[in-house]
C-alpha cells in the first residue's frame, strides 16, 4: 500500500503541477476520496522535485547551449548579459518575499484557513473566472525576446499567490502573462522556467523546516513517487504547450468550475 500511495501522489503532482488546475489541491482533495492520507506541504514540496527535474529535462537542449556560453565566458557575465536569466530572477524576488513571510511567522493558522476544502473550492471558482478573462485577452504580441522586467515582476507577483491552496501556480503566472499581452506559447515556457527556483525552494525550505519528519517517509516508496511525478511531469508539459498554442485555456476553466462545484457541494 506504502508503495501505491506514492505512485499516485507522483501521478497527481506530475499532472496538475503544470496544468492550470493547482496541485496542492488535487494532492489533497484525491487523497482523501481515495481514503489515503493527505500528503501536507512538506511531502508535497518534496515530491515537487520531481517536476523541477522533468523542466530541466525538457528544456535540455536550451540549458546545455547555456552551460556551453557558461564555459566560454563566467557566469557573472552570462547573468548580466542574459535577459531571460535576470527575468526570472525578478519573476522569483515575490515568492520569496511573501514566502518567508508566511513559514516564519503564520504558517499554522495559514495550513489551518487555506488549507481546508470550503477554502479550496472558492479560490478554484475565482481561479476559472481570472483565467476566462485571461482567455479572451487579445493583442499577444509580447514573448520571451520582447518583454519588460515589469512583465516579468508582475508574472512573478502572481506566482506568489500559489502559495494558497487551489491557485495553480501555472494557472495564475499563464494567465497573468496572458492579460498582459504574451503570446501562448511563450506565456507557459516562461512559466515552467519561472518555477524551476520557485519549487525548488519551496522544497528546501520545507526539508529544512521538517528534517525531523522525514524519518516518518519510506525511502524507496518516495524515490518512487519522484521518479512517477517526473514522468508524468513530462507529460503534463508537453501536452500543455502544444494545447495552450491551438485551443486556449477553456478546457481547464470547465474543469475547474466542475472542480470547485464539486467540493462545496461535498464538504
Amino acid at each position: 500500500m506504502e508503495y501505491l500511495k506514492f505512485i499516485i501522489y507522483g501521478f497527481i503532482q506530475g499532472f496538475t503541477e503544470f496544468i492550470p488546475v493547482s496541485s496542492t489541491a488535487h494532492l489533497k482533495v484525491i487523497s482523501l476520496l481515495l481514503g489515503i492520507q493527505d500528503p501536507g506541504y512538506s511531502l508535497s514540496a518534496i515530491i515537487q522535485l520531481g517536476s523541477v527535474f522533468a523542466i530541466i529535462w525538457y528544456f535540455r537542449n536550451e540549458i546545455l547551449r547555456f552551460n556551453s556560453q557558461v564555459k566560454k565566458k563566467n557566469l557573472i557575465y552570462i547573468f548580466f548579459e542574459k535577459k531571460l536569466l535576470r527575468s526570472i530572477f525578478i519573476g522569483t524576488i515575490p515568492i520569496i518575499f511573501l514566502g518567508g513571510i508566511i513559514k516564519i511567522f503564520m504558517s499554522n493558522s495559514f495550513n489551518t484557513i487555506f488549507r481546508s476544502n470550503y477554502s479550496i473550492a472558492i479560490i478554484s471558482l475565482l481561479m476559472a473566472i481570472y483565467m476566462y478573462f485571461a482567455d479572451i485577452s487579445k493583442n499577444r504580441f509580447i514573448n520571451i525576446r520582447n518583454h519588460s522586467y515589469l512583465d516579468s515582476f508582475l508574472i512573478g507577483l502572481s506566482q506568489s499567490l500559489a502559495i494558497l491552496p487551489g491557485i495553480s501556480r501555472s494557472g495564475v503566472t499563464i494567465s497573468t502573462a496572458l492579460i498582459n499581452g504574451w503570446h501562448r506559447k511563450d506565456a507557459a515556457k516562461f512559466s515552467f522556467l519561472l518555477g524551476v527556483p520557485a519549487i525548488s525552494l519551496a522544497a528546501l525550505v520545507e526539508f529544512f523546516f521538517s528534517i525531523d519528519q522525514f524519518y516518518k517517509f519510506s525511502f524507496f516508496p518516495l524515490i518512487l513517487g519522484l521518479f512517477t511525478t517526473f514522468f508524468t511531469s513530462l507529460l503534463a508539459i508537453d501536452f500543455l504547450i502544444k494545447h495552450l498554442s491551438h485551443r486556449g485555456m477553456k478546457l481547464f476553466i470547465f474543469y475547474r468550475l466542475i472542480f470547485g462545484l464539486f467540493i462545496l457541494v461535498n464538504t
